[in-house]
C-alpha cells in the first residue's frame, strides 16, 4: 500500500511538470508577441518619421546643422518666389472614358534667395518630375481640399529631391483647371 502512495504522488508531479512547461511555454509565446508588437510599434513610427525628432536630438544633428541652418536662413522676413510655365498634361481616364486634361501653374516659395539660380538651372528636371507625376492622375485624385493638399505635398517633394540640397518651402497654386 506504501508504494501505490508513492506511486500516484509520483504521477501527480509528473502532472504538475507538464503544466509547469506548458505555463513556460505560454510565457514564452507571450514575451514573444509582446516584443512583436512593440518592434512593429517602433518600426512604423520610425518609417512614417514619427521619431525624426528624437533621432535628430539624440545623434546632436539638430545642433550642428539646426544652428547653421538658422544663420543661412535671411530673417528679413522676406519671401521668394519663382514662378514655374504653364504645365498642360492629360490625365490617366482608365482607356475608356473621352480625354481629361489639367492646366496648371505654380509658383515656388524658396528658403533662400541663393538657390535661385540652382533652381533655374534645374528646371527641366523639376517639369519633368512633375509631368511624369501628372500625367498619372486621376480627376478623383484631384477633388476636393484634401486631392489640393495631396497635390501640392506630392509636387513640393518632387521639386524638393529635384533641385537638393537647394530647398523649396511651399508650392502656391496660381492656376489650375481640370477639362
Amino acid at each position: 500500500m506504501a508504494e501505490d502512495d508513492q506511486d500516484e504522488d509520483v504521477g501527480s508531479g509528473e502532472g504538475g511538470d507538464e503544466g509547469g512547461k506548458g505555463g513556460k511555454k505560454k510565457l514564452i509565446i507571450l514575451i514573444g508577441v509582446a516584443l512583436l508588437v512593440v518592434i512593429g510599434g517602433v518600426a512604423t513610427a520610425y518609417f512614417t518619421g514619427l521619431l525624426d525628432p528624437l533621432v535628430k536630438m539624440i545623434s546632436g544633428a539638430e545642433d550642428a546643422g539646426g544652428e547653421k541652418a538658422k544663420e543661412a536662413t535671411p530673417q528679413t522676413g522676406e519671401a521668394v518666389f519663382m514662378d514655374i510655365e504653364e504645365i498642360l498634361v492629360n490625365l490617366n481616364t482608365g482607356g475608356g472614358r473621352k480625354p481629361t486634361f489639367l492646366k496648371i501653374k505654380v509658383a515656388l516659395e524658396l528658403a533662400d534667395k541663393k538657390d535661385e539660380p540652382k533652381v533655374v538651372q534645374l528646371m527641366p528636371r523639376v517639369r519633368d518630375n512633375f509631368q511624369v507625376y501628372l500625367r498619372e492622375l486621376r480627376v478623383e485624385d484631384l477633388k476636393g481640399s484634401a486631392g489640393m493638399y495631396r497635390l501640392r505635398e506630392e509636387l513640393l517633394t518632387r521639386v524638393n529631391v529635384a533641385i537638393a540640397p537647394a530647398e523649396v518651402k511651399d508650392i502656391l497654386f496660381k492656376e489650375m483647371l481640370v477639362q
